[in-house]
């Protein structure tokens, strides 16, 4: 207790040249000096950062640390300066503690569970076989987010929610901007503010005409249609970038371990371990941000009422005393229990509907083109900015013959 903590002086701003795949080299040194640092937040507010696995997923089930968004008033990148960050709209139940947390979770939680997902298998097949063949009519290149990683997980969650699929350049457009990390803050709001007048828009005529879909089937309780919309903004945004960032990230990292490619291809048994092996390796959420509520002893060190702690899932999930042999993508690798989904109450809500997109795509794209390789050297490949909320590549040109 007494021997100072090692300090993580700021976040990194970008990835070392040459291991796209890889946290930032300073939070993996940070994490090999402790598994808590000490951390300088962009308005100089001192606060921690956790780098290990086991103090990342106590935090993440201890309801001493706050996910309550009007407690987010620091940055590890940005400076807020004096703005007043305000409580999370009603139904965006991801910046909320309980009770009001589970008031919109547990009405969803039936919704998405393991048999119903899995019931979803064929109709992710088919919509994965439809997108393939416009691949494939379309000639021996294309860029893989655009044409199949993007488009896939945004019909399925389109057809669950009762999105009409012809509104969902619209809303990509707009997810892209909430969580791709390049717009300005008035592009971020003016597309948060596009989103939830169309979400608005969309209660409505589910109230006028219920379809057999997950928003019409939420019109039944007692939630009201602000709800619903913020309900619905989580779903939407969730349900698309996370997997269409998995399905183009993990592409490329298949690609450039050809080893691991060759073995899930000569093994179509493989794919579920590939699938988690994916998720933990590319931990493409990143982190999480939480707000102590009282002083809480953690790793050795006192974290007092009020600081924020940044939650490095990305460096959890390459812990060498979790995981052996971390860095490496091993699709065999028999060590389950990664915090991709993260853990606790918060845990994601469509982790496996995720998985049933994943465990049909990745099999299917690699079955259809067994010559697919990167059309452009893997240094050109456009990757998001660290400051992303999610990470992945912004485009990936792909080629096969």
């Amino acid at each position: 207790m007494s021997e100072s903590p090692h300090t993580a002086m700021t976040m990194p701003t970008a990835r070392q040249s040459g291991c796209p795949f890889d946290p930032p080299k300073e939070l993996t040194e940070a994490r090999e000096q402790s598994p808590i640092s000490r951390l300088t937040f962009a308005d100089g507010h001192q606060g921690w950062l956790v780098t290990g696995y086991d103090l990342t997923r106590s935090i993440l089930a201890d309801p001493r640390f706050s996910s309550r968004k009007e407690l987010m008033v620091h940055h590890p990148m940005i400076d807020y300066g004096d703005v007043e960050v305000p409580p999370a709209p009603p139904g965006e139940f991801l910046l909320m503690d309980e009770p009001r947390h589970g008031r919109y979770r547990k009405p969803l939680v039936g919704k998405f569970t393991v048999r119903r997902m899995r019931q979803l298998t064929e109709r992710v097949e088919q919509i994965t076989a439809d997108h393939l063949d416009a691949m494939e009519r379309a000639g021996t290149t294309a860029d893989l987010v655009t044409a199949f990683a993007k488009p896939v997980p945004a019909m399925v969650i389109c057809e669950l929610l009762g999105v009409p699929y012809e509104d969902r350049d619209f809303f990509q457009e707009h997810i892209d901007n909430f969580l791709g990390g390049e717009v300005s803050d008035e592009v971020l709001i003016a597309s948060y503010l596009a989103v939830q007048r169309y979400l608005a828009e969309l209660v409505a005529a589910k109230r006028a005409n219920p379809t057999d879909d997950v928003l019409s089937d939420l019109l039944d309780s007692d939630l009201t249609d602000e709800e619903l919309k913020g309900m619905a903004l989580i779903l939407l945004s969730a349900g698309f970038d996370t997997t269409a960032n998995m399905l183009a990230l993990g592409t490329f990292a298949l690609l450039q371990n050809p080893e691991q490619l060759a073995a899930l291809r000569a093994d179509p048994t493989l794919v579920d371990q590939a699938v988690e092996e994916l998720l933990r390796y590319l931990s493409v959420v990143k982190q999480f941000y939480r707000v102590a509520l009282e002083d809480v002893e953690v790793g050795g060190r006192i974290i007092t009422a009020g600081t924020m702690v940044i939650l490095g899932l990305n460096t959890a999930n390459r812990d060498p005393e979790r995981f052996p042999d971390p860095h490496r993508l091993d699709l065999r690798r028999q060590d389950g229990g990664h915090l991709a989904f993260s853990h606790g109450i918060h845990q994601c809500l469509g982790q496996q509907l995720a998985r049933v997109e994943m465990r049909v795509a990745f099999p299917a794209l690699l079955n259809r083109f067994p010559t697919l390789r990167l059309a452009v050297p893997a240094e050109e490949v456009a990757l998001r900015p660290e400051i992303a909320d999610v990470y992945g590549v912004k485009s990936l040109p792909v080629t096969w013959s």
